[in-house]
């Protein structure tokens, strides 16, 4: 899947649980989503089982505690892909 594309699924999965809309506006790789997007700690879990829903993927407990950006997110979701 393409970088940008890859983007815009993740902005879709984040759009309902953001608390800062400038920032999820100009959302990049580097975005965080606790510091940047304002997303709390339960509702990172909720991100991370929709992630989970729309990639059709398991995220272990070890991949989950370094999904904390985007970047981490397109990590664990292009490796998840790539292996199966």
């Amino acid at each position: 899947m393409k970088k940008e594309a890859l983007i815009e699924k993740l902005k879709k999965i984040v759009f309902p649980y953001i608390q800062d809309e400038d920032a999820y506006k100009n959302l990049s790789e580097e975005t965080q989503f606790i510091r940047d997007l304002k997303i709390n700690s339960a509702n990172l879990v909720d991100i991370i089982l929709d992630v989970e829903d729309e990639f059709d993927i398991q995220i272990g407990n070890e991949e989950m505690e370094k999904m904390t950006s985007v970047q981490a997110a397109m990590d664990i979701i292009t490796s998840k892909l790539n292996a199966s």
